[in-house]
């Protein structure tokens, strides 16, 4: 992954991030990603490893449906807001490309303890991390919190004294809907790229503008991380499809439509990640 990702912050575009909340997600991540020839990145949440089947099994799956589906585009498979050092490397140990470790709740020199043997047990695999710093407001997946600013400082002495590969600093972004406008802190974005050059990543971006992620990307970020969107198309379409015919009950019937929702939405963020024909 680090190679995509160093890639994509130097020529100014950000590899998206797609959360998976069923196995329906991963063709259709995949369609859209090969459609689009755009390199992607499928994120499966530590709250909803279980749910998923567990680190072993939704990794091998994925790979698995990467081969059967001949995708060429560069696939990335991802743990998203690992709560835990054991979750963390059980997800290495199951062939994962990239974790990240969500110390930011800690104390910042716990947070760095914590991370540096994450990055040292990856790196080890030649697997790459991310670390958070300050707090992503809003309630995703069981991730709650109130919006938090990254201090400068931390995301200096988190990136260098943990050796991160890339950094989530928050900036305003959150999970989940926003509740009125965005406020992205674009000047400490600057300051924080000229500080430690190393790419950056967007959490909650379902809500932000077309506008505010490009002016993010030019600042740094290299991969920024959707769900909300793509899961409010996916249920508008499925609520559709049911309340349009009372009578029907053939399964493929009624999740062919949210599946197309599903993969037009990722189309749609690819397009906006600057990502499209970047494989």
């Amino acid at each position: 992954m680090n190679t995509f990702i160093q890639e994509a912050k130097k020529s100014h575009y950000a590899i998206p991030q797609i959360n998976v909340n069923g196995l329906i997600w991963i063709e259709c991540i995949l369609k859209a990603a090969e459609k689009t020839r755009s390199p992607i990145i499928l994120g499966t949440t530590d709250k909803v490893i279980d749910f998923l089947g567990g680190y072993d099994f939704i990794c091998k799956t994925i790979k698995n449906k990467v081969k059967s589906m001949n995708i060429t585009v560069p696939v990335i498979i991802h743990l998203d807001h690992g709560l835990t050092l054991e979750g963390c490397k059980k997800a290495v140990d199951a062939g994962y490309d990239s974790v990240m470790f969500d110390g930011s709740k800690l104390p910042i020199d716990e947070n760095i303890a914590q991370t540096k043997e994450i990055v040292d047990y990856a790196h080890k695999h030649n697997v790459i991390v991310e670390g958070e710093v300050g707090a992503i407001g809003g309630n995703e997946d069981g991730v709650i919190g109130n919006v938090q600013y990254a201090r400068l400082e931390d995301c200096i002495r988190l990136a260098k004294e943990a050796n991160l590969d890339t950094l989530a600093p928050a900036l305003g972004s959150v999970h989940g809907k926003y509740q009125g406008e965005p406020n992205l802190g674009f000047k400490e974005m600057e300051e924080i790229q000229e500080a430690i050059d190393i790419p950056l990543v967007l959490h909650g971006a379902s809500g932000i503008s077309d506008e505010d992620l490009v002016r993010a990307i030019k600042l740094g970020h290299a991969k920024i991380n959707f769900n909300t969107e793509i899961n409010i198309a996916w249920s508008n379409q499925l609520r559709q499809t049911l309340t349009n015919d009372q009578n029907i009950f053939n399964p493929q019937q009624i999740l062919n439509p949210s599946k197309d929702a599903i993969e037009e939405t990722v189309v749609q963020i690819i397009h906006k990640c600057l990502s499209n024909n970047r494989a």
